[in-house]
């Protein structure tokens, strides 16, 4: 395939561009700035469609992209090929990565393609504005974003017929005008770029794969922030054998810029040792914390590293502040964080207190105006949408004037797009507010840019989550891990103390057999729910139900020892343990979604424990639950009244509404739901531990009268 001339005369118009060609403008200002050239012949060729090393070599150019030493990033390009100095200049930016280590430097670009690539390079943010292309319904969902912010950019304004034409071919004509008006867009605004986690719990089996996702973005985005939301703390092993000194070697390792605390930061305050760990985590860090409404001032662990209400010009690693100013690219970015002040009541705070979020929040973000700061970041562990009785990032963004971006945790929220809001409590036009949130475990790296004005108001934003275990192993990472994942496995074999005297079954059906965890009681679900009780009522004494999905139990237990590896098999997910107010009527609602599907299994049929219920699965879905009876705190049972308010607990993912629980669901929303944040193979251990011998039976507590 003939290639452009590499030095054709950038005065000399050509023959095929016409002074009057629509494309006319934008090519002479490229070819006149050296960025594209003509062919040996003279012409352009302005409809020759475009293919992937052309686009590269000319964004390497438009960039003024460094050249890697190493040229041989792609298996199809050798270093001698006109394509390769291009290929991996465009490969280390995070342009084009290639498919299964291949460049394909001679495959045609479509034009949704090309707005994907151009988007990524150029780090351009969607804006307000409305895209009415016709045929936006033929855009890939992958590119779908990325042709709305190149459309709200004015990059590109479609075709004549009013469509964006998606699958067609990129022309060179086309190319060259995208490009040309990205480098015209001249703007005085700044971009800020943003890498964020949170809700991480010590789930550190993945983290090679966070480094490698963390140093893709850095090599495109050399100046982006990285933070943590907070709970880094508790969840697996990794956490209960080394105390947070594994996470935090990794996140030095990945250089975090900040963190705020979780509610689980605090789950060792009554411990022997109170809050040694957490201490000793913030004083080996190699970054800030910030932390607007946590009072650390009556716990001498912290003194000398807590400087309450202090905002820090200046901070320095290892050190708590109500927040921080950091300068990225001569501008002043604030930061500060809030936790949630339920962590009183569902963690261990001990002496450490908790203020209001949003008088705090209204503090900080002052003291940052006062000191010149227009660009705020609040990173805060209060969940996204959570029990607003406590407080959440809704609220905060409605009720406090000057945030710019909330960085969030606490709610395990799964934020795929970020969320903006622009009216304040009362209804009325704010300035934007962008909320973000990575669900948890790691299995995402949020990232947000982010375009501000001269006034310091959001003007663009695009985020989206990259998912983890797409990635490679960094070796460096994974090399790290072995030294406490070797110990981890040693750990698993360790016993809990309590011996199962008989086999606990985990039945599905089968040709055989109609029995199955999803479709009856089980022994193994009765012990699970008496320790989902057992430990919800430390934090709630009204509790008096639990419920466990079929689905979330994975693995029988055998009979006899029973070790933490085993636990973690019957329970593998760490779902976490929340309690809910609901009335009689709302759990015979939820019974019934239950034994819906039934006799058919169904991964939301309920276990339980603290109460009883008959059904008949020769009725029709809706109609099936005959009689439900609650059990008192002396043993006896009574009829579940409809009118009633009742306390139950569940795993956080039924109560959001996993399993299509729309009954959950609403009581989630309506704030009734608060998660302890208590992993499930936790409890379990807990529990079975505190029996020493672990003998539970089928008790009827779930009858199908129809059998």
């Amino acid at each position: 395939m003939a290639a452009p001339a590499a030095n054709a005369a950038a005065t000399k118009e050509f023959p095929d561009v016409k002074k009057d060609f629509w494309a006319a403008n934008s090519i002479y200002n490229l070819v006149e700035k050296g960025i594209i050239n003509g062919y040996e012949d003279g012409t352009f060729k302005p409809n020759k469609e475009l293919i992937r090393g052309h686009a590269a070599i000319l964004l390497t150019k438009a960039m003024e992209l460094p050249i890697p030493e190493d040229l041989t990033s792609f298996s199809d390009i050798n270093s001698k090929s006109g394509f390769a100095e291009a290929a991996a200049a465009t490969k280390q930016a995070g342009i084009f990565i290639g498919s299964n280590n291949k460049f394909g430097g001679t495959d045609i670009l479509t034009r949704e393609q090309v707005a994907s690539v151009l988007v990524r390079a150029f780090d351009l943010v969607g804006t307000d504005e409305k895209v009415t292309f016709t045929d936006m319904d033929k855009v890939n969902p992958s590119h779908k974003d990325d042709v709305i912010i190149l459309a709200q950019n004015g990059i590109t304004t479609g075709t004549d017929s009013g469509k964006f034409d998606p699958k067609a071919p990129v022309t060179r004509a086309s190319f060259t005008t995208f490009i040309n008006r990205i480098l015209e867009k001249e703007t005085s605004n700044f971009k800020l770029s943003i890498m964020h986690t949170n809700d991480t719990h010590a789930h550190l089996d993945n983290v090679a794969k966070r480094s490698t996702a963390i140093k893709e973005v850095r090599a495109k985005k050399k100046d982006s922030l990285l933070i943590d939301a907070g709970d880094v703390f508790s969840g697996t092993l990794y956490f209960n054998e080394f105390r947070g000194k594994a996470d935090l070697e990794f996140m030095n390792y990945m250089k975090y810029d900040v963190m705020t605390f979780g509610n689980h930061e605090f789950d060792l305050g009554s411990s022997p040792d109170g809050h040694k760990a957490l201490s000793e985590f913030v004083k080996n860090a190699k970054f800030s914390f910030v932390s607007a409404n946590v009072d650390f001032s009556n716990d001498e662990l912290f003194n000398g590293i807590y400087h309450g209400g202090t905002i820090a010009n200046k901070p320095s690693q290892g050190n708590i502040y109500s927040g921080i100013i950091k300068e990225v690219n001569g501008e002043k970015i604030g930061i500060f964080g809030l936790t949630t002040e339920e962590t009183a009541d569902i963690s261990s705070p001990g002496k450490v207190k908790f203020q209001n979020y949003i008088e705090q929040a209204k503090k900080a973000v002052k003291s940052l105006e006062d000191q010149g700061v227009n660009k705020i970041i609040a990173v805060t562990h209060i969940g996204y949408d959570d029990n607003p009785e406590y407080d959440n990032d809704l609220e905060l963004a409605a009720a406090v004037p000057g945030i710019d971006i909330i960085v969030g945790g606490h709610s395990h929220t799964e934020l795929k797009k970020p969320v903006v809001i622009d009216k304040d409590k009362d209804g009325k036009a704010k300035d934007p507010t962008v909320i973000v949130q990575a669900y948890q475990y790691s299995d995402f790296l949020g990232t947000l840019n982010v375009e501000f004005d001269d006034k310091g108001r959001v003007v663009g934003q695009a985020g989206k989550l990259i998912k983890v275990a797409d990635k490679t192993e960094d070796p460096v990472a994974a090399k790290m891990l072995k030294q406490y994942s070797d110990k981890i496995k040693e750990v698993k074999n360790t016993e809990t103390g309590a011996v199962s005297t008989v086999e606990l079954l985990n039945p599905r059906a089968s040709e055989t057999s109609s029995v199955s965890v999803r479709a009856n009681e089980t022994a193994l679900g009765n012990l699970i729910t008496d320790g989902m009780l057992d430990k919800a009522k430390e934090f709630n004494k009204d509790t008096v139900i639990a419920m466990q999905n079929g689905g979330g139990i994975r693995a029988a237990l055998d009979k006899g020892p029973i070790t933490l590896g085993d636990v973690l098999t019957v329970l593998p997910f760490g779902n976490t343990l929340a309690t809910m107010k609901l009335t009689g009527a709302e759990i015979n609602e939820a019974l019934e979604h239950s034994v819906s599907q039934t006799p058919k299994e169904h991964g939301g049929f309920l276990h339980v424990s603290g109460m009883k219920f008959t059904y008949d699965s020769s009725k029709p879905a809706g109609s099936k639950v005959v009689s439900v009876e609650v059990q008192g705190a002396d043993g006896t049972y009574t009829a579940l009244d409809k009118t009633k308010e009742y306390v139950i607990a569940t795993n956080a993912f039924t109560a959001k509404g996993g399993d299509n629980y729309d009954v959950f669901k609403k009581a989630y929303e309506a704030g009734r739901v608060t998660d302890l944040g208590l992993s499930d193979w936790e409890n379990l251990r807990d529990y079975v531990t505190k029996l020493k011998t672990v003998e539970p039976k089928v008790e009827e507590r779930i009858v199908d009268i129809a059998k």
